[in-house]
């Protein structure tokens, strides 16, 4: 029996949602997008849940797309690789507009669409080690989507050299960049990261999350909606270029590009 892409458990009004793909560095596939996205639903709309936890079992956090994934957006057509950027789009607006508070505890490398997770999320803490990287140039890809949220948390002269380059950071450095909230040691971070959910449980209103997160969400970005339905669009374009073709090829064959 093949074991769930996504798990769930509630324990103390904290709903805990587990990326569960370890075998393939929790990399992110169509399917999985939806069931997570299906799944932060499931926790908005549960009763017993105050605070959500986001985190993946394995030692990557997520590694960003499916090798298969990649291979089969080269055969998509536009209006297929458009309803594609629809789902990946729905996945990082449910965190952002989900009335209830979205943890990220990363505990291994953030990359590319894994590095939006972590980005898009209302708190982030992240272990020491983790590197993380929005890497899609290096791929002949554009990280559209994700840059929406990265542009709300980051100065343009960091989001410039972060976005251009494809470099892997440190935590630190992503605490730095203002892309993360916390870092904490591998040891102490799953205690850390209850402890401040519980104090969110306990010592604010629920009602009163709800409304700072969407003041916030407001007032930081009010062409959000402006700006994803353009991401989307690139998306979906620069999938049918030939550098992207050019190097999904190349990254599938482990070889290096000179672009």
């Amino acid at each position: 029996m093949t074991a769930p892409l996504v798990l769930y458990t509630v324990e103390q009004r904290i709903a805990t949602i587990s990326i569960n793909r370890p075998e393939k560095r929790n990399a992110l596939n169509p399917e999985l997008v939806s069931l997570l996205t299906e799944t932060l639903i499931r926790a908005s709309e549960d009763d017993e849940v105050k605070v959500i936890v986001l985190r993946a079992n394995g030692s990557t956090f997520s590694a960003g797309a499916d090798l298969a994934y990649l291979q089969q957006l080269q055969q998509n057509s536009y209006e297929e690789n458009l309803a594609d950027s629809e789902n990946l789009k729905r996945l990082f607006t449910t965190i952002y507009y989900l009335p209830k508070l979205v943890i990220a505890q990363v505990e291994g490398h953030a990359i590319a669409g894994g590095c939006g997770l972590a980005t898009v999320c209302d708190i982030t803490f992240s272990v020491p080690e983790a590197s993380f990287g929005y890497t899609e140039v290096k791929l002949g890809f554009v990280p559209a989507i994700v840059s929406c949220f990265l542009l709300r948390k980051t100065s343009e002269t960091i989001a410039k050299r972060i976005l251009y380059t494809g470099e892997l950071f440190s935590a630190q450095q992503a605490l730095d960049y203002g892309l993360i909230t916390f870092v904490t040691n591998k040891e102490d971070i799953h205690l850390k990261v209850k402890e401040f959910a519980l104090s969110l449980c306990t010592e604010a209103s629920a009602n009163s999350l709800m409304v700072t997160k969407q003041l916030i969400g407001q007032t930081t970005n009010p062409e959000l909606e402006n700006s994803l339905s353009l991401a989307v669009q690139i998306n979906a374009r620069v999938r049918e270029s030939e550098d992207f073709k050019k190097g999904v090829a190349a990254f599938i064959s482990k070889e290096k590009i000179n672009w």
